[in-house]
Order: C-alpha cells, then structure tokens, then sequence
C-alpha cells in the first residue's frame, strides 16, 4: 500500500507516523517514537488503524552501539530500524516523505518540495534555530540515503505566522538589524495550524472567532488565531521566547544576559546552554523538566514553577486577547493543555475576570468543550496532532 512517512526530528529525538490516502483525505496508521538517541534509546511503536489514542504494538531498547552514537549515526540508525519493522510487519510502501521543519524564516511561509536550492536557503537559518534546525536537515539528508529517489517536502513551524502583521513581529531595533531577519517568529505553527482545522469542523462560526490558542508542553506557547489567521504568539525570534518551559527560560529581560556576560564572564555558549538547558521548570524546580514529575513531588520549589508557568499563561492571555480586541475562544492543546486538567482549571482560574469558567466534571474528563454553559469564553481541550497536517500538505503538493 503506497504511504507517506511523516518525520519529526528533534536532538535527541526522532518522530515518525505513517499516513495514506483514504475517501479523500489522510488517514494515520502508525506512529513511532524513539526517544533519548544518545542510547540506551527506547523505541515505541503504536497503531492508530484501530483506535484514535492508539494501541502500544511493539517497543525495544536501542543501545548506543546499535546507533552508532561514537560516529554520530543515531538518527540514520533509528530511521533505518523504524524502515526496516514497517518492513517487516506491513504492507505499506514509502512512496514519499514529509518534514517539519522549524525555521523557514522569510523564505517559505507554505510547504515546500524539497530541493537542493531549497536546503541551501534553510542551511542559512540555522543561527535562527542552532537547537532545532541542524537536526531537521540530517533528518532530510538521512532520508535521501535510506530512501533514495523519494520525493520529501518540508513544512515549516514558522509558516503560519507569516500573517503576524509588522507592528506585532518587529523589534524596535535599527531597520538594519530587521532587515537582517531579526524579529519575531512564532513556532508551533503546524500545531496551531492542525487545531484551526478542528474548530472548522466543530463550528465555522466559532473557527472564525478571536481565538487564543495555548500549546503547553516542555516546549510551550501561545498564539492569537483571528478568522483563522496568526495575529501575534508569545514566541519570538527563537523558541526561547514567552512561556517558561520543561528546560527553557522563557520571556527575559535582554539586561540579565549583559550582567551574566560582565559579572559571570559566560560566553554565548555557557548562556545558551544555560537559557536552553537548565532553566524553565527545570531550574525554577531544581528537580525535572517533566509536568507530571513536579505534580506528583510538590516540593515548594516545584510548585513555584508550576505556579509561575501558569501565571504567565494566564498573563499571556490578556495579551494576546488585547491583540485582537477580546477574545471568544480559548484551545488548550500539547501534551500538558491535552492532560493536565489542574493546570487547565488554574489557568481559566486567573482568567475569570475575563469571563473564562470551566465545567469541572467536563475538565476532569478531558472532554473536548469544557467550558461551562454559562462561560461567556468557549474552552476546548483538544489534541493536536501536527505529523496528520504534514502528510495532509505533503499529499496536497505531491498529488
């Protein structure tokens, strides 16, 4: 059966789902997940044929030999034995490939096939994204080896903001610099992407309202969805910017990082490191970067950092809601805006005053509509699933 393979690839991470065509749209089947590539990796592989959260059929341990970590081959590795079990135990056949890719900066605000002038241009933006975007070219490298003659498409976080008008996605810094590429960004624009579609299919009037959307994860933003177009998201020039996250700072003041390069003479890799790497719910804790970690410790410290990711959560809200003149409807969605109904309920907590009240039974249950009948904000937890948006472009483009 001809299928397309969506891959997700992150540093120490590989995501991969298989999708066909089916009565007119795409229809996942599986969906793999190879985490901690550095080994021992641990490879999950869940059927979705059957049932929408998907069915655990397979799993292994990877050892750091198996990947080749020595020679820097694990992503390469972990491709070929994701390849290599469809083989075995399918009937599908690669016949192309999809890619999310982070950054397409000023260049691409569509999907694109891929081509060699096509990964030239995206070699430029890897200062934009020096965490994310390297690994999303290998990824592409990678499948043109594994698969060779296959045509991939790229389709990129930055795509679905490229609506964000001038006066939301410009510094006030010397034109120079703008021109240059420095300004805002916004990331996660798949996901955002993935759950307008949702709310088309739920309602078209509500899909055209002034919707904040809040994709909370280790990796966390929000963005402000105006008649299905990005209006402003608390993201910026990189994925560093606006909510605090599992190991990511979040919105800073630029002064902090010149008192850390005068008074503690860090370098800009030393700050990096810092700012990517040991902040967010991580340092704020001193514990993990994982949600259900500092949930189930409740230490002060790891409260505080729940505290605050949902304060400034609810502090965005007022912000992007103002971008658009109020708001009509709030998503919650990612990992943590899918499951965690206590953070969900804080959040709409601290956003009474804008009329945001939640049905207790329905958070509790992850329902999709969990607003309550008298809210005068629509609230909806909804999944999101980026890897169905990217075969659904990848199709569109190859068709």
């Amino acid at each position: 059966m001809n299928s397309i393979l969506i891959v997700n690839a992150g540093s120490s991470s590989l995501k991969c789902s298989v999708f066909d065509e089916f009565d007119g749209d795409i229809r996942q089947h599986f969906r793999v997940k190879v985490a901690n590539l550095a080994g021992p990796a641990r490879l999950e592989i869940y059927d979705h044929s059957e049932k929408v959260d998907g069915i655990l059929v397979d799993k292994m341990e990877l050892s750091a030999e198996e990947l080749d970590v020595a020679h820097s081959q694990a992503h390469h590795q972990a491709l070929s034995v994701v390849l290599n079990w469809l083989d075995r135990n399918t009937k599908f056949r690669i016949t192309q490939v999809g890619h999310r890719v982070v950054h397409g900066g000023d260049f691409y605000s569509e999907p694109v096939v891929i081509t060699d002038d096509v990964i030239e241009k995206l070699e430029t933006l890897i200062p934009l994204a020096p965490l994310h975007q390297p690994y999303n070219l290998k990824l592409i490298d990678v499948c043109k080896d594994v698969l060779p003659g296959l045509p991939q498409v790229a389709c990129f976080d930055t795509a679905f903001h490229s609506s964000i008008p001038d006066v939301a996605r410009n510094f006030a810094i010397p034109r120079a610099l703008t021109r240059e590429g420095v300004r805002r960004y916004g990331f996660h624009g798949l996901s955002y992407q993935y759950i307008h579609t949702k709310l088309v299919e739920l309602d078209k009037d509500i899909a055209a309202s002034r919707a904040v959307v809040a994709h909370l994860g280790a990796g966390a933003s929000m963005c402000a969805i105006e008649n299905g177009n990005s209006v402003a998201s608390t993201m910026g020039f990189t994925a560093l910017d606006g909510l605090p996250m599992g190991s990511r700072c979040g919105q800073i003041d630029p002064g902090v990082l010149l008192y850390l390069m005068r008074e503690h003479k860090m370098d800009v890799d030393a700050i990096e490191s810092l700012l990517y790497k040991n902040s967010g719910w991580m340092g704020v804790s001193g514990l993990s970067s994982d949600m259900l970690t500092l949930h189930k410790e409740a230490t002060p410290q790891a409260r505080e950092a729940i505290d605050m990711f949902v304060y400034r959560i609810s502090r965005e809200t007022g912000s992007l809601a103002a971008s658009m003149g109020g708001m009509d409807t709030f998503v919650f969605t990612g990992g943590v805006g899918e499951n965690d109904a206590e953070i969900r309920a804080q959040v709409a907590h601290q956003n009474e005053w804008l009329g945001m009240k939640l049905d207790a039974a329905r958070n509790e249950a992850n329902e999709y509509l969990i607003s309550a009948d008298d809210s005068k904000i629509k609230v909806f937890a909804i999944p999101t699933n980026e890897e169905l948006m990217i075969a659904r472009h990848t199709s569109r483009l190859l068709r």
